[in-house]
């Protein structure tokens, strides 16, 4: 069981990384993704965390046009290919993709 923590499941989150943090499970190991709002509703700061609580990055993403809008307020998931280039969110069966734009 313990080889799954930090790839499938994940670790005990660090004090450091923000509490809605989510974590997003990797083959060799996870991240955790923390975002929030911004003062233009299309641009989010997205940041990672490392398992044990160091941040990779912190930027600026920008949705792509979608509709609808992700709305922050509703339950998503980090999904499969997320970095800090590219993000993707899933909420209500919609992926949204969010582009790093700048720091």
């Amino acid at each position: 069981m313990s080889r799954l923590i930090g790839t499938i499941l994940p670790p005990t989150k660090p004090t450091s990384i923000p509490e809605s943090a989510k974590w997003l499970s990797g083959q060799g190991g996870g991240t955790w993704f923390y975002i929030e709002a911004t003062s233009h509703p299309t641009t989010f700061r997205i940041k990672r965390f490392t398992p044990e609580g160091k941040m990779d990055c912190d930027r600026l993403f920008k949705l792509a046009p979608s509709l609808p809008l992700f709305d922050i307020q509703q339950p998503f998931e980090f999904a499969h290919i997320s970095h800090c280039s590219k993000c993707r969110i899933v909420q209500n069966n919609i992926i949204f993709v969010f582009n790093y734009t700048h720091k």
